[in-house]
Formats: structure tokens, C-alpha cells, sequence
């Protein structure tokens, strides 16, 4: 590296840390030449549910010179979303509406898109190379290019671990034609412990390092569009977006600080969202509520199933009113979940009341009835 290469490099990380972000690794674009292997198992396996978005992207998503030929380096960002209490806590409140901690604050595909579109001009007019970034929506495997870049390691959970912050680091990739020096990859650090896999509600680990979507709680409530299965209603508890159960009981936590980005703080209406709230919400309601931030892109009728298993799970009958007004909601996905959720907590009688009256025909919301 000549010494303006690395008076560029030491300006691009004087700068990432400027914007907010607490680490930058460089890999060379063809760092990960396993990645192919390792996409087409996970996809012949099936593990990635209903997300088919994954399957018509492979060919782009298992090489980063699929997705662009002319990338040379890829310069990997993370910012830290460590929150300041222990998210396990939070399940033993069945009042609570549990949002995931990502979720809590502002999207952070817009924080940091913004931020790496700052740091990749920076690039382009320093070294006059051409650049793209990524933030999570394009087809780019962020996680096995940030273990390549130095940013940490893919735990047995399959999330990127850190030293600085333990499960909690959002992922951006700035792609460019320059040629950089790569930093040293990261090595697993897990070793023995299993406190991930162990914890896991609904055994969505095949394997360390292996995770089965058609299992996980995190998809189901957030990009699965059916009911959620009946074998999974249990175990989400009060989960209405996501889950954090393998990622807060990493032991490598206790070494990430809470997170120093303003702009991605837990919004404490979503933080401490109450189920009995949640369940009033309408669709403008819903959308006021969590505009510009993940939960939004669920939709409301999604949302307000989520919410009515947490209520179904709750064991408070002071949901019930909430509930039969949601009996007539106008998707029947909403309805369908009423159902299960008035069966959870009315007697016989009532429950047999609140299907009298409502004349429902869906064939998915009536089997709901006889489960």
C-alpha cells in the first residue's frame, strides 16, 4: 500500500467513526469464495421459509461479482444498537407488546444508508473509483463479508458477533472499484458454550451455525403474511415483533456498550408499548405510531395478529372486549387470530356467545373455531 493509500484508508476510519459508525473492515470482493456452498445449502434445505426473494437472488446474493463484476474491495460498516437493559426481562410482562430491539427506534436502513453514502463520496473523490452501497435490502451477505472484513464472527446463533458489541451491530457494505488492502478476518470465538441454541423457544437450530427460518419466532412475526402455525402461538408469548431470546443471552454481551446513536435510540412508546394500546390501534393509528421504523412495513393487520396471540397468551381476560371488537375486523387474517385468542382466555359459553354473533364465512377464520 502506497502511503497516500494508507492516508486514504485512515481518513475513510477517522470519518466512519464521525458519522457513528464503531467499526470499518475492508475484504477483497472475493474473499468469501464459500459462499455459494453455503447459500445453496441453507436454500436446498429449505431454511428460508417463505422468503422466495432469497431463492430468485441466488445467483446474485452467492458471489459479490455477481452482483457487480467490477467491485474490487468491500469496505463493511457496523454500528452498534446495544440497549441498556436485558431484553429477556422483558417476556416475563404479558402485558407488554415485545418489540425486537432493532425495532424500537428509527429504521435503521435510512440512518445508515445516509451515512455510507457520505463515507462512500468521501472514497469515490479521494480515490476517483466508482461505489455502491448496500444497506440489508440488496442481495449482498453481509454477515460472512463482515467475519472477512474483521468486524467479528457469525455465532452459533448465525448473527454477527463482536467484541465492542456482542449480538447488537447493524451491518452496511460500501462496494467499490478501488483496490484496498483487506483487513484480517475474524476468527469464531464461541467455542464451547450452546447458550443460543439452548435457549431457543421452538428449536430453530439444526445445528450450530445453522438456523431454520420455518421454525424461528423472528420470522413468523415478521415476514411470514398467513397465520401464525398453532404449534408456534405458545412459545411467541408476548413477541408482536420479533425475537431477541438467542441474541441477549450471548455471553459476549457483557462487553458491548449501550448503543451511542441518538438517531437509533429505543423510542420508550415502543420500548414500553402495552398489549391493552396495541389492540386499539387502527390503520392510521398503527401507522402514526411507528412511522419510520421497521414495524411499519408489517402493516397493521399483521401487526394486530401478533398482538393477538401476545393477548391470547396473556391469560388477562380484561382483553376480551378488544378482542370481539377485533372479531370483525375487516381482514380476515385479524379475525382468524381473534378467534384463537378468545378461545385462550373466554369460558365455553362465552366463546360459543362470541361466535354467534359474528356471521363469519371465511373457511380459515371458521376452522379457527375448531381447533
Amino acid at each position: 500500500m502506497t502511503p497516500e493509500g494508507d492516508r486514504l484508508v485512515a481518513e475513510l476510519r477517522a470519518r466512519a467513526t464521525q458519522l457513528g459508525f464503531d467499526s470499518l473492515g475492508i475484504a477483497r470482493a472475493d474473499a468469501r469464495p464459500d459462499l455459494a456452498a453455503r447459500l445453496g445449502f441453507a436454500l436446498d434445505a429449505g431454511w428460508h421459509a417463505g422468503m422466495e426473494w432469497m431463492e430468485t437472488t441466488r445467483d446474485r446474493r452467492q458471489r459479490p461479482n455477481a452482483l457487480w463484476p467490477e467491485a474490487r474491495s468491500i469496505l463493511m460498516l457496523g454500528t452498534s444498537y446495544a440497549p441498556e437493559t436485558d431484553p429477556l426481562a422483558r417476556l416475563a410482562d404479558p402485558g407488554l407488546a415485545n418489540i425486537s430491539v432493532y425495532a424500537q427506534g428509527r429504521d435503521y436502513h435510512e440512518v445508515i444508508k445516509g451515512r455510507l453514502k457520505e463515507l462512500a463520496g468521501l472514497l469515490a473523490r479521494r480515490s476517483g473509483a466508482e461505489v455502491k452501497v448496500f444497506v440489508d435490502t440488496a442481495p449482498v451477505m453481509e454477515k460472512p463479508l463482515a467475519e472477512a472484513a474483521g468486524l467479528g464472527w457469525q455465532g452459533k446463533h448465525s448473527v454477527l458477533l463482536s467484541r465492542q458489541a456482542g449480538s447488537w451491530l447493524f451491518l452496511g457494505a460500501i462496494f467499490t472499484t478501488a483496490e484496498l488492502p483487506p483487513d484480517a478476518p475474524e476468527t469464531e470465538k464461541c467455542g464451547s458454550c450452546t447458550r443460543c441454541l439452548d435457549i431457543c423457544p421452538t428449536d430453530a437450530f439444526p445445528a450450530p451455525f445453522r438456523l431454520d427460518a420455518r421454525k424461528c419466532l423472528a420470522y413468523y412475526s415478521v415476514e411470514h403474511k398467513g397465520q401464525i402455525p398453532l404449534r408456534f402461538r405458545k412459545p411467541m408469548g408476548n413477541r408482536v415483533f420479533g425475537c431477541d431470546d438467542c441474541l441477549a443471552v450471548c455471553p459476549w454481551n457483557k462487553f458491548a456498550r449501550r448503543s451511542r446513536d441518538d438517531k437509533l435510540a429505543a423510542r420508550p412508546a415502543l420500548r414500553d408499548a402495552r398489549l391493552t394500546d396495541m389492540l386499539a390501534l387502527d390503520d392510521t393509528a398503527f401507522r402514526g405510531m411507528f412511522a419510520q421504523t421497521p414495524v411499519k412495513r408489517l402493516g397493521s393487520a399483521r401487526f394486530l395478529r401478533n398482538c393477538l396471540v401476545a393477548a391470547g397468551n396473556s391469560g388477562d381476560r380484561d382483553h376480551l372486549p378488544a378482542i370481539a371488537r377485533l372479531l370483525r375486523h375487516d381482514s380476515p387474517l385479524v379475525r382468524g387470530m381473534a378467534v384463537w385468542a378468545a378461545r385462550q382466555l373466554a369460558g365455553p359459553r362465552e366463546a360459543a356467545a362470541l361466535r354467534a354473533g359474528n356471521d363469519e364465512t371465511d373457511p380459515e377464520v371458521l376452522a379457527e373455531w375448531t381447533h
